[in-house]
């Protein structure tokens, strides 16, 4: 538990389907901890079993997303930090392959900096980033003699190429939002103050759409990461051919035809 007997992680659904999880060591810069990544994990696991949710919000509580593995308590190890380390990036790599395999949509908002395997590792395992116009983002592990974990050495490079992706892993560059932008690496930059605001937007925007075509795409997107097209469109054909029979997808095309909005039920 953090200070005040808080909850490291923080985990809520709403009524209308929107999973928020929200790391909560503000005084640590949302630093990654074994405790924070198997709670992170542990949420990511509810969202997962919870039939109401159709989409997932993390963020991080305070003034940062998440500064990445928490220096401190690395420091503190001395010489088990081997045998530490390998325990926490288990869990992260634990907590990163659960996002990535949920059904639903993942929305990361990113305010004050985003780094290292943690903040970057996520950011890079989301399907939809939204910044806030102050934030960074860095790598910064091979500055302190580790190397890139939480997926990064492959998510960032699908996002932004292989050459951008060893220049920002290699030189660790602490990119603006605006600079993560122009390069593909967050969607949307935001004033400060709209950051909430703007990422419950979309999420309710997601809770709107038929939530079994939504998963579709997002499995056949990442699972077809680094494929021949060829070797895809097998499985494109399958799951557009399995989609057809369902209820959603009569209601969207009756909807269509009779200029309406549609009224999805999940099935």
């Amino acid at each position: 538990m953090s200070d005040g007997a808080q909850p490291v992680v923080l985990c809520s659904i709403t009524d209308d389907g929107i999973g928020r999880i929200r790391l909560n060591r503000p005084d640590a810069a949302n630093g990654m901890d074994t405790e924070l990544l198997r709670a992170l994990n542990d949420a990511v696991l509810t969202c997962h079993g919870d039939v109401r949710v159709k989409v997932v919000v993390l963020t991080g509580e305070g003034k940062n997303f998440c500064a990445g593995g928490d220096v401190k308590t690395f420091a503190s190890k001395g010489d088990a930090l081997p045998d530490y380390l390998r325990e926490a990036t288990a869990w992260l790599q634990i907590a990163t392959a659960s996002l990535l395999r949920l059904k639903c949509p993942v929305i990361v908002g990113v305010q004050g900096f985003a780094a290292g395997g943690g903040g970057l590792g996520l950011l890079c395992a989301a399907d939809v980033v939204i910044a806030a116009r102050s934030a960074r983002i860095f790598s910064g592990a091979v500055r302190v003699g580790m190397a890139p974990d939480g997926g990064a050495t492959v998510t960032l490079a699908q996002i932004v190429g292989v050459r951008k992706a060893l220049e920002i892993l290699l030189t660790n560059p602490t990119l603006t939002a605006a600079e993560a932008r122009e390069i593909g690496l967050v969607n949307e930059v935001v004033d400060d103050a709209e950051l909430d605001t703007r990422v419950t937007e979309l999420a309710t925007t997601f809770t709107t759409l038929p939530p079994l075509a939504v998963a579709a795409t997002k499995r056949l997107v990442w699972d077809g990461i680094g494929s021949p097209v060829e070797s895809r469109l097998g499985e494109e054909a399958r799951v557009v051919s399995a989609l057809s029979g369902t209820a959603d997808s009569l209601e969207g095309l009756a909807a269509v035809i009779e200029r309406r909005t549609p009224k999805f039920i999940g099935a």
